[in-house]
C-alpha cells in the first residue's frame, strides 16, 4: 500500500511540476499581481485538477468511449484560451511593476486554465487508469489519488508562484520586464503547440 502511494505521488509530481500553462501563469501572476493573487491561482488550479481527477474516475467508462472527440474539443478550447493569455502577457505594458488586480483574477485563470488543459485531463485519465481502476476498493483509491494529486499540485504550482515572487524584485527594469513577459508568452504559446504534437 505504501509503495502504491509513493508511486502515485511520484506520478502526480512529475505531471504537476514540469513547465506548462498553469505553472507559467502562476509565475507571471506572482510577478505582475503579487504573491497573494498567485496563491489564489495555485489553490484554484489545484482544486480544479482534483475535480478533473474525480470526474475522470467517476465517469471513466464513458470518457474512455468519448476520448477522441473529447480530446479534440479540449485541445481547441484550451488552445484558444491559452493563446489569448499568451497574447495578453506578450503585449502587457511595461513599467515599474505595480501589484494590481486589474488583470484577470488568480481564481479565474487558475481554475479555467486547468479545466481547459488537455494535459490535465489526459494525465488524470492515465493516473486513474493506473492507480484506481481494477483495485479492490476503487472509491477509496480514487479518493486517495485525488488527495495526493491535490497536495502535489499545491506544492508544485506553489513552487512556480514563489519563483515568480522572487523574480519580481529583479524585474523592476522595464526592459527586463518586457523581455521576461515575451519569453513567458512564447513559452506559453509553445506549450499550446506541444498539445498538438
Amino acid at each position: 500500500m505504501n509503495s502504491l502511494i509513493l508511486a502515485m505521488t511520484t506520478f502526480a509530481f512529475v505531471g504537476a511540476v514540469t513547465p506548462g500553462p498553469v505553472n507559467i501563469l502562476a509565475t507571471s501572476t506572482a510577478i505582475t499581481q503579487g504573491l497573494k493573487e498567485a496563491i489564489k491561482h495555485v489553490v484554484a488550479a489545484s482544486l480544479a485538477y482534483a475535480l478533473v481527477v474525480i470526474l475522470c474516475g467517476g465517469v471513466m467508462q464513458s470518457l474512455l468511449t468519448l476520448i477522441p472527440s473529447l480530446e479534440t474539443m479540449m485541445q481547441l478550447l484550451g488552445s484558444g484560451f491559452l493563446l489569448y493569455l499568451a497574447y495578453k502577457i506578450f503585449t502587457a505594458p511595461v513599467s515599474a511593476i505595480e501589484k494590481t488586480s486589474q488583470t484577470q483574477s488568480g481564481w479565474w485563470t487558475g481554475s479555467i486554465t486547468q479545466l481547459l488543459n488537455p494535459k490535465a485531463w489526459l494525465y488524470a485519465l492515465s493516473g486513474v487508469s493506473i492507480y484506481v481502476v481494477g483495485r479492490e476498493n476503487e472509491v477509496y483509491w480514487l479518493g486517495m489519488y485525488t488527495f495526493v494529486s491535490l497536495l502535489v499540485c499545491l506544492i508544485s504550482i506553489g513552487f512556480w508562484a514563489v519563483l515568480g515572487h522572487i523574480l519580481s524584485s529583479k524585474l523592476e527594469n522595464p526592459a527586463h520586464q518586457r523581455q521576461f513577459n515575451r519569453v513567458m508568452a512564447i513559452v506559453l504559446a509553445l506549450s499550446v503547440a506541444a498539445i498538438w504534437v
